[in-house]
Order: C-alpha cells, then sequence, then structure tokens
C-alpha cells in the first residue's frame, strides 16, 4: 500500500508587504534584503484572519482538485507553529469547518519542517492500512509574531498556507521521507514563550518575538539539508540525477542554491516562491508545490524531492513520484 498526492492547493493572504514598505519600519533597504535572502515581498495575514483560515482556502482547495468531499477524508494532519488556540488543535477546527467531523485530526509542530513531518506522519497512516485519504496541511501566520521593530528577522517572514490530499493506491506515489530533530540547537532559532514558561495572559506581544541567530543557521542548515539529501536518494535507491524537481523550504534562497549545487540540478528545475512568499514556515513546501503544480512545471510521473529546515532545530524530506 503506498500513499500518492491526488490534489494540491494553496492559499496566501491578500495584503502584500515589500521591501520598500520595510524600509520606512527600519533601517534597512530593499538592495540589502534581496542579495541576502533573495526575498522581494511577502504576504500578511488581516486583521481576525487566522492559521485555521489560511488552512481552511487551501484544503478546500486541495479537496476540489482530488475530486474528494470532505466525509470521505480518515486523517488531517496539519503542520504549524501558530495555531489559532492552545486547544483544541486547528486540525480539529479545520476539520469541523470542513464538515469531516469523525477522522482523526491533530497538529505537529516542527516549525519550517512542519508539512514534511506531516506528510510522512499520514504517509505512515496510509502504508499501514489506518487511513486510505488523509489531508496534510501546513499554515502559518508568522507576522503574528515577528518583531517589525527587528530588522534582521522582520524582513524575513510571511503568512501563507498549502495543503495535499493524499490516496491509498497499489502505484508508488510517495517513495520515502525522512525526519529528524536535535534540540541542542535550540538557542539559535527559537520563540522564547511557551504556555509553561513566560506566558502572560492578557500581555501584548512584546517579548514573544522570533529570536534567530542568521550565520549560524545559515552555516547549520546548509551541511544538514546536503546529508539528507543523500540519505533520502540512498534509501530509494536512485540518484540525483532521476530528481526532476527540487522543492525546497523557502526561507534563503542562497540555502536554496545550496542544495540545489549538491544534486546538481540547474536553478530552471528548482521551484523557487521565497522572492514572492518569504519564508512562512511549515507554509512554504505545500504553497511551492501547488504552484508548481497548477502552473504545469511539474507533471505527474515526475519525482520530486521535497525538503525543510527549521528551529528545533528540525530536518525532513520527502522523494515523490508524482
Amino acid at each position: 500500500m503506498y500513499a500518492r498526492i491526488a490534489g494540491t492547493g494553496s492559499y496566501l493572504p491578500s495584503h502584500v508587504v515589500t521591501n520598500a514598505d520595510l524600509e520606512r519600519l527600519v533601517d534597512t533597504s530593499d538592495e540589502w534584503i534581496r542579495t541576502r535572502t533573495g526575498i522581494r515581498e511577502r504576504r500578511k495575514a488581516a486583521e481576525g484572519e487566522t492559521t485555521g483560515d489560511l488552512a481552511f482556502h487551501a484544503a478546500t482547495a486541495a479537496l476540489q482538485d482530488a475530486g474528494v468531499a470532505p466525509g470521505e477524508i480518515d486523517l488531517i494532519v496539519l503542520g504549524t507553529t501558530t495555531p489559532d488556540l492552545v486547544f483544541p488543535s486547528t486540525a480539529c477546527l479545520l476539520q469541523h469547518r470542513l464538515g469531516a467531523n469523525g477522522c482523526a485530526a491533530f497538529d505537529v509542530n516542527a516549525a519550517c519542517s512542519g508539512f514534511v513531518y506531516a506528510l510522512g506522519v499520514a504517509d505512515s497512516f496510509i502504508r499501514a492500512g489506518s487511513a486510505r485519504r488523509a489531508l496534510v496541511v501546513g499554515s502559518e501566520t508568522l507576522t503574528r509574531m515577528v518583531d517589525w521593530g527587528d530588522r534582521s528577522t522582520c524582513v524575513l517572514f510571511g503568512d501563507g498556507a498549502g495543503a495535499v490530499v493524499l490516496e491509498a493506491g497499489d502505484e508508488p506515489g510517495i517513495l520515502t521521507t525522512k525526519l529528524h530533530a536535535d534540540g541542542g540547537y535550540k538557542n539559535l532559532l527559537y520563540n522564547p514563550v511557551g504556555v509553561s514558561v513566560g506566558f502572560r495572559p492578557g500581555a501584548e506581544n512584546a517579548g514573544v518575538s522570533i529570536r534567530m541567530s542568521g550565520n549560524e543557521v545559515f552555516k547549520v542548515a546548509v551541511r544538514t539539508l546536503d546529508r539528507i539529501v543523500g540519505e533520502t536518494l540512498e534509501a530509494a535507491g536512485m540518484h540525483e540525477s532521476q530528481v526532476d524537481w527540487l522543492i525546497p523550504h523557502q526561507a534563503n534562497l542562497r540555502i536554496i542554491e545550496a542544495t540545489a549545487r549538491r544534486l546538481g540540478l540547474p536553478m530552471e528545475r528548482v521551484i523557487v516562491t521565497v522572492d514572492r512568499h518569504g519564508n512562512t514556515s511549515s507554509g512554504s513546501v505545500p504553497l511551492a508545490l501547488d504552484e508548481a503544480v497548477r502552473s504545469g512545471r511539474v507533471q505527474r510521473g515526475q519525482t520530486l524531492l521535497l525538503e525543510a529546515f527549521g528551529g528545533g532545530f528540525t530536518w525532513a524530506s520527502a522523494l515523490i513520484r508524482y
């Protein structure tokens, strides 16, 4: 039994924040942001627009693309670091809104690797025969915990969501997934506040913004993604030349380029959305996947390598025959 992608969907808030907009907030410039990150603009959720709202629109699009009704879904796994509520999970809220009540539904928090982690979990459920159809979502409203006075981080992040519908079948779809983490790197990329640490009911967001040591994160990310690319291909018994498309986490163009060089792939075979989306954490990989599918670049039968790296540190990959 294998899991295959039956449909994809995505959603971006309508409000665009350009580099020029950020020049008016902090001491930065469009040239500085583009040369170091590749980002030109990012999206920001409207007031009152939640992670669950973004997830609902992306999930609805994926279900329509797959031709699957919400009641036919056996499992919902949602990757996010910015849930609507402490509990219930955003996956449960999404389930009810879709009208898929009764199936298993839960969130996965693996920071920017959240969608690929969720994909790996759903793939295991289908391979084990515990589900026939699964909805996998990555959704974030990261701008809610961005310090707009911190020029080193506020230029990086955006909001968005993507989703896929997985179906069980006899032909290989998801060939392999690899999930890893190392909590020893916590202090290089984290948010300092949680329910049992530093939480103050009713407090303003001051002090709860993302903390990041950019240069150190970059170095570890490049080394780690290089290793997982080799591990993933070896597990599937495949060679770099057999990968048609690299669909990476959209955090930094330089990291994406380094991974492409490791694979020997020209950038023409790499899906890049970071210039328009910024880093949408767990939303970035499914957003890029959906855009690539709907633009006609990714075709049925092609082999895709998805990879991501995020706070924790976490890192993950999926090799897929689409």
